[in-house]
């Protein structure tokens, strides 16, 4: 980590009120300032969701469109995050997050100035500065922190999705007090206070940690693909029921403030599978059954919310905490079936590349198709098809001893 050297002065015993070394305290900045951006990473989409049925009514949107409201900043992310990287590079890391906080501060006002154009133009930006966020933070904890990465990561997932579910559970609340715009013009604290807490970070002007030559193989290699297509599937299904699980529950006789609390309950059960799997997953040597018990319980919540609804505060968490758990093995396995740093940088690209162009496309393929069909249980039978098939390719990518580039036994 790159420390700042003090001002000399002249040697004296320091003052009982402030024991602390310098480098301590700038460390420690330095993490608060990681967290606060962290929380911005999901928030200001997720918030969406459950304010969704009065974005609706205000514009005439069909569920399709208003399932642009995800799919845009997702779509961003995918594209976006190569720019993120060559900017850092450019101006230096601490000013591209910072940078990438105020982008997410425009979008947000921007969006809430009450016009549709605004609303999607607004989220596109949003979305472009969430991208930089989402790049750059890991390459920062990697860079500084390498021997505290994987508590460091573990806080700062539950520190974006517990950020998350409190903006799901106030959306509606402050809709029904001030209006939807008003609403989400709420979420602007965020970057502010992040953007804030990081000012004493761009005196720093440093790189990102170097990136690994890249690696074609991966591209071509069926175990690559079965990860990627296992956090992939599991993107899908997670920002569709993320953009639609408000208004499937208030299809089913919820109201609109209980509904956008099961919101922040999922989000919240995402978060608590990381802490939870963190330290097993380590442990195990083969993960193939860790794999397909978590793909199943998205099956399991799925399934729960068709069948008998009025247990939602069930089905959701066992949804939430399955896709949450998903996601945090995919990443082991991103690490756990390379054999070179170059590998597990060129799988992480083509993960979070397929993975977001996945999950960009899911709200809107499912808006349409509930516009067509008139179902929300159609949508979540079909969310339920895709995690078998996520539990499939986990099986497949949980397969002990196995490393890409190395010939394996059929």
């Amino acid at each position: 980590m790159t420390e700042r050297t003090p001002a000399a002065t002249p040697a004296a015993t320091p003052h009982p009120a402030h024991p602390a070394h310098p480098a301590v305290v700038g460390a420690g900045w330095l993490i608060l300032g990681i967290l606060l951006i962290a929380a911005n990473l999901r928030a200001p989409v997720t918030g969406v969701g459950p304010l969704i049925e009065s974005l609706q009514q205000a514009f005439g949107f069909s569920a399709g469109i208003a399932g642009l409201l995800l799919t845009l900043p997702l779509a961003c992310f995918a594209l976006l995050s190569p720019v993120s990287a060559w900017v850092a590079r450019s101006v230096g890391l601490e000013r591209t997050l910072f940078l990438a906080m105020l982008l997410v501060a425009l979008g947000i006002a921007l969006r809430s100035t009450g016009s549709a154009a605004a609303l999607l133009i607004g989220t596109c930006i949003i979305g472009g500065g969430i991208a930089g966020g989402n790049v750059l933070l890991p390459s920062l904890l990697k860079r500084d922190f390498p021997h505290d990465l994987t508590r460091l990561t573990a806080i700062y997932g539950l520190t974006m999705n517990t950020a998350s579910a409190l903006g799901s559970v106030c959306a509606v609340p402050l809709a029904e007090r001030l209006g939807w715009s008003w609403a989400l013009a709420s979420f602007i604290v965020l970057p502010l206070v992040a953007m804030l807490a990081w000012l004493p970070q761009l005196a720093r002007h440093t790189p990102p940690a170097a990136t690994p030559a890249k690696s074609g193989s991966v591209w071509s290699s069926a175990l690559a693909w079965q990860v990627t297509l296992f956090l992939g599937t599991n993107s899908f299904v997670y920002y569709v029921v993320t953009a639609w699980l408000p208004s499937m529950l208030v299809a089913n006789g919820q109201g609109p403030v209980e509904a956008g609390n099961l919101h922040g309950l999922l989000q919240f059960s995402s978060a608590v599978a990381g802490l939870l799997l963190v330290p097993l997953v380590r442990r195990m040597q083969d993960q193939r059954l860790i794999a397909g018990g978590t793909a199943a319980m998205c099956v399991v919540g799925a399934l729960g919310l068709i069948v008998w609804p009025s247990l939602a505060i069930v089905w959701v968490p066992v949804f939430g905490f399955g896709s949450g758990a998903v996601f945090i093995l995919g990443l082991a396995f991103v690490g756990m079936r390379v054999s070179t740093p170059q590998q597990a940088a060129s799988l992480s690209a083509m993960a979070q590349c397929v993975g977001y162009l996945m999950a960009a496309a899911g709200p809107m393929l499912m808006g349409r198709l509930h516009d067509a069909l008139g179902d929300w249980n159609l949508v979540l039978a079909a969310t339920a098809a895709i995690s078998v098939v996520m539990g499939f390719f986990g099986m497949l990518a949980g397969r002990a001893g196995r490393v890409i580039g190395a010939p394996h036994p059929h």
